[in-house]
Formats: C-alpha cells, structure tokens, sequence
C-alpha cells in the first residue's frame, strides 16, 4: 500500500523523507574510520605537526598545518595516521556531550601530519564533496543522532562502531552536494563578516571608554577640572533581602533573584515575580551581584522600573551630580572583580564600593558621554540581532536543503 503522505519524488527512509535520487547508507558504508595516534609524555613538542581535538573546536575546516602542536613520529607512523585532503576528524571524548563528535573536514594534503588518539578519521570513498561533509556533519539532526549513540561516563565518548552505524542522507549527484554547500557556505561567510564586524565594534567601544572615562578625549564644548572623588560619597548602597520576607502577587513590585540578572542588555526589565513593597529601590538605579562567579562576569544592569531584590544583588542609586547611566560604564570599565573579595567565593560589598575613587565631569559631559557610549551599545546589539538572525535562517536552510525538502539542482 502507498503512503499517501509522501510527496511525489520522495521516499521514506531511516533517516526521514528524502528525495528517491538521494542515496541513504551507513558512515562505515562510504568510509573507513580509524583511532589516531596515542603517545607518552616525552614525545610532545618536538617532531612532526599534530592536530590534537582542540584545534578541532570552533573550527569546520583545516587548511594547513603551521599552527599546531608538535609529537615524535617516525615514517611508518606518518603513513598510518596521515591527514590527506577530504578527510574528516571526529572529536572522540569530551567532558559536555555537546563536544562529542564534533568534526573538522582536512581541505588540503596535510603533509607529515599525524592526529590525535582522542580523535576519529573518516575518509570516504568518493561519495561525498568536501563541502557537503563540511555541513552535513553539523547537521542538528545528524548530531542529535550522534549524541544518543554515545556512551557516558567521566566523559561523554563515540567510539568507531557507534559511529559506523550512523546513517546519512545524501544526493548521488555532487553537483547538487556542491550547490548546497555553496549556498550554506555563502551564509557562514556572511555570519563571520558579522563576527569580526561585531569584534571590531566592540574594540572601538573598548577603546572609546578608555579615552572618554578617564579624561583623555574630552568632547567639544566641554572643558574644566574633572572631579576625583570616593564613590561612596555619590551612590545610596542597599542590599536585598530575603523572599521569604515578602508576600509574592501576581502585579506589584518587580523581585529580582540573582539569576534572573540578563545576559547582554544593560536594561533590567524582566522577572516572574512581584511583591508587597514599601521601600522599593527606584528606577534608574544600578544592579549587580555581591557575590559569586556572577561578579566575574560584570553583571552590571540598570533597573527600568522601582524594583526590590535578594540578598545576592546590591543596588548604587546615585545622587543628582552623578548620572547613572555614565557610573553603568564606568563600573563596566573599572571591573567589579578589580576590588571584589576574593579568598574563596569572590564577594563585594559596601567596604568595597565606597572608597572606589572615580574621576568625573560635570553633569552635562557625563551625560553626552554616556550617550555616546550608548549609540555604540545600539549599533552592536543591532549586528548581534541581525547575526541571530542569520543564524537562525541558517539552521532552517540546513533542515531544507540537507533533507532534500529544497532541491537546489
């Protein structure tokens, strides 16, 4: 009987519904794999190149050799473990699953290379283009399947049988291969642009702090004598307070745990909880950690509305000669874990923030400052917004095109 639910052209297969021009297989029926080489101590650093599992990470393709580790290899060992153009290491342990399997496609002969034990080599049979394993491999769904064949224990491992038995998709034309890993290539390019863009803005910014906030640049129009003064004698310092003090409703006073300090935004705005509260620290005010890995982080955020906290974040609510967004970058610039208590847990408390000397202008520069620092905060959020976004069409293009459900040829 026909399954009527699958389209014209189409078949049902292991691994989904693909196109019935598609070839379907298991990895140990297109290649061979193979364990790399396991040496002792006293063999590092010197020899031959050697391409160990982290220079796998963050990385789909190597081209050369000329950055990597060095390991003692005779000739025999050179041909045995040899890395030659088209093939693809596996990462074989990691300690988050997430790592396991990650891969790497070899673009050009490796010369006198040799890789890791904790690495897999799989060389195909000449079924598959080089770009088409540079992106399938990383397909969410081939990677979900290879994470579940995997075996745990201190580390998360694949081994070569696992790894053998998995099954992949594929056209038989490699002018199609081609065509979507051009396409999908063309997209990461455009998502790297956006990283060293977002890289450079975020230089600029870093250095625009460094002139601005300590005098170095001042703008047009401003001039006179910065003051330097304690931060104590500027800030009100408060700290939270326990939930189980409260009484929790559905509307009221924004809570704050400690966890729910955003990532990425200087804007503190989102909670799941509101209380009962009479002494509400008012907007506008600034919020971070007192203490933990958080403060190493820089968790430093304005809060957008009168909000309450507990006991693991502290408020500074400045007076009216200090505006609040120009003390947000200055304590970004400064580092809260410069001056954090750190013998065991780092810490920070009042002890720590009011004798912070810090040099300002008047009013009206700070201001301008803090605005200018500002428009640079909105630029790269907007690059980071529009990387997500590329990230995200990206992994539906993979779904599409990788599946057969987008046919490019």
């Amino acid at each position: 009987m026909a399954d009527t639910g699958i389209p014209a052209g189409y078949k049902r297969t292991e691994v989904g519904v693909i196109p019935k021009d598609w070839g379907v297989k298991e990895l140990g029926e297109v290649g061979k794999l193979k364990n790399g080489i396991n040496k002792s101590n006293e063999d590092f650093g010197f020899g031959s190149p050697f391409v160990n599992l982290m220079d796998i990470f963050g990385s789909t393709k190597i081209e050369n050799n000329l950055n990597f580790g060095l390991i003692n290899s005779n000739d025999a060992e050179k041909k045995l473990y040899d890395l030659i153009k088209g093939d693809v290491l596996f990462i074989r342990s990691s300690v988050k699953p997430s790592g396991v399997g990650l891969t790497c496609v070899i673009i050009n002969n490796l010369q006198d290379t040799v890789f890791s034990g904790f690495l897999i080599r799989f060389r195909d049979k000449g079924l598959l283009t080089d770009g088409y394993k540079q992106h399938y491999f990383y397909n969410e769904k081939f990677r979900n399947n290879l994470i579940s064949s995997s075996t745990v224990s201190a580390n998360t491992n694949i081994n070569q049988e696992a790894l053998k038995k998995l099954i992949i998709a594929f056209p038989k034309d490699k002018i199609e291969q081609n065509a979507i890993a051009t396409v999908l290539s063309d997209t990461d390019a455009l998502i790297n642009h956006l990283d060293k863009l977002i890289a450079k803005k975020v230089a600029i910014k870093q250095g625009a702090m460094q002139q601005l906030l300590t005098g170095k640049k001042r703008l047009p129009g401003f001039s006179g004598e910065w003051e330097e003064k304690k931060l104590g004698e500027y800030v009100t310092i408060e700290s939270g307070e326990s939930p189980s003090k409260f009484n929790f409703t559905d509307n009221g006073t924004p809570y704050y745990k400690v966890d729910q300090l955003n990532n990425g935004n200087k804007y503190q705005k989102d909670t799941p909880y509101f209380i009962e509260c009479n002494n509400p620290i008012l907007s506008g005010s600034i919020i971070f950690p007192k203490r933990g890995a958080s403060i190493l982080l820089n968790k430093v955020r304005i809060l957008t509305e009168d909000s309450f906290m507990d006991t693991n974040l502290m408020t500074l609510t400045t007076s009216e000669e200090l505006n609040n967004e120009y003390l947000y970058y200055m304590l970004i610039h400064i580092g809260l874990w410069h001056v954090a208590d750190t013998t065991s847990i780092p810490q920070i408390n009042n002890k720590h923030i009011k004798p912070i000397e810090i040099a300002f202008p008047f009013l009206p520069e700070q201001q301008s400052i803090a605005q200018i620092l500002a428009d640079m905060d909105t630029e790269i959020q907007a690059l980071e917004q529009k990387q997500a976004k590329y990230k995200s069409i990206k992994q539906g293009m993979m779904q599409e095109l990788l599946t057969g459900k987008t046919r490019l040829v």
